[in-house]
């Protein structure tokens, strides 16, 4: 059931605690980082949380102001949350959020999202070409542009990829780390490339870990 509870406190921080700070909020506005998102979605990225505890968070940041949803047209014709305005001004919270947590450690077993992968290399690339990828990622797609200086991600199709990408986020994850293993990934059938692979090469390569 979703909550109401408050602080009761004037201090701007509490007030955005008021807003954000239930578990699992600052996770379902991490999702929403990178464009709009069907429930499904947010419940498949979240396995620790269940789909009533998904639910309320989204009813609760919608009635914050903070995520919105809309209906897409035919013929996907499903409901997506994204975030508003509002709600994109947390994005430099909760990139620096994750960066100070790097030194927390990892607790064990320790899962890797997709979107959490994705903006690890949006964040961390510095790109000194133009390229287009598909980049597929337990089953779901992402456009992944390059242009000097900039990378952008979106979810769904692009037009005309340089190259197509299909793996998991920890062997994505991994590559990024450590680039020169990308041959033997590919042997070992844990990525698979289609297209431009020297523009693979490039995209793992030119970032900063």
């Amino acid at each position: 059931m979703p909550t109401s509870r408050s602080y009761g406190d004037a201090c701007t921080i509490a007030r955005a605690l008021d807003v954000v700070g239930e578990r699992w909020a600052l996770l379902v506005v991490r999702e929403l980082l990178l464009g709009p998102q069907r429930f499904s979605d947010v419940r498949r990225a979240l396995p620790g949380a269940s789909s009533n505890l998904v639910t309320d968070r989204l009813r609760e940041l919608e009635s914050h102001g903070v995520v919105t949803r809309r209906q897409l047209p035919p013929p996907a014709a499903s409901t997506v949350y994204e975030l508003t305005g509002w709600g994109r001004e947390l994005e430099p919270v909760v990139l620096a959020l994750g960066a100070w947590g790097a030194r927390v450690p990892l607790p064990r077993p320790a899962s890797l999202g997709v979107t959490s992968v994705l903006l690890f290399l949006r964040g961390s690339a510095r790109p000194r070409g133009t390229a287009c990828y598909r980049v597929e990622l337990d089953a779901r797609v992402w456009t992944v542009r390059t242009e000097p200086g900039r990378l952008t991600i979106e979810p769904g199709e692009p037009g005309a990829p340089d190259a197509a990408i299909r793996t998991d986020p920890s062997t994505l994850n991994a590559l990024l780390e450590q680039p020169s293993d990308l041959e033997k990934a590919i042997a070992d059938n844990r990525i698979t490339i289609e297209g431009d692979r020297n523009a693979v090469r490039r995209l793992l390569h030119e970032h900063e870990s």
